[in-house]
């Protein structure tokens, strides 16, 4: 294994629940050779699947469980942001999602810190017909929690 050196205030960390996640449909051409480190990870906030078919989140008191993805360049969130149709100087309400600070936890409910993440309101969700996933896990192809990947 190589030994990177990077340290972890050089990192970017994305926590990621839909189309991001290794094995779902953006995770090659978005993510694959660029993630320097992954952990199964839970945020707090409700999950909404959208009837075009990816999902979305809210901030809330459920738990929302996906990847904490880490990345050595910061311009992964140009891209990201791209995909994610937000800009960071539009207004708020003009941008598809989002993109705040959260923070995130592993599996135990030890804090792994503060990521980014892709949000939408209530009302943007209410307008796109999403409808609440209670489980807190989204698959477009079926993938379970347990998925094993590689880097």
């Amino acid at each position: 294994m190589v030994e990177l050196n990077i340290k972890l205030s050089d990192l970017v960390r994305v926590f990621v629940y839909g189309t991001l996640k290794p094995g779902e449909a953006n995770y090659k051409r978005y993510c694959a050779g660029k993630v320097v480190d992954v952990k199964i990870a839970f945020v707090q906030g409700k999950l909404f699947a959208l009837p075009m078919g990816y999902p979305t989140m809210t901030l809330g008191d459920s738990q929302v469980y996906g990847y904490l993805l880490s990345f050595s360049n910061p311009k992964i969130l140009n891209e990201l942001d791209v995909l994610e149709d937000y800009q960071p100087n539009r207004q708020t309400s003009k941008n598809l999602y989002n993109r705040q600070i959260i923070e995130v936890y592993e599996p135990k409910l030890l804090s792994l810190g503060w990521a980014w993440v892709y949000l939408m309101t209530l009302e943007q969700v209410e307008q796109l017909g999403g409808f609440l996933q209670p489980g807190g896990w989204w698959s477009g192809c079926g993938l379970t929690p347990n998925y094993s990947y590689e880097l």
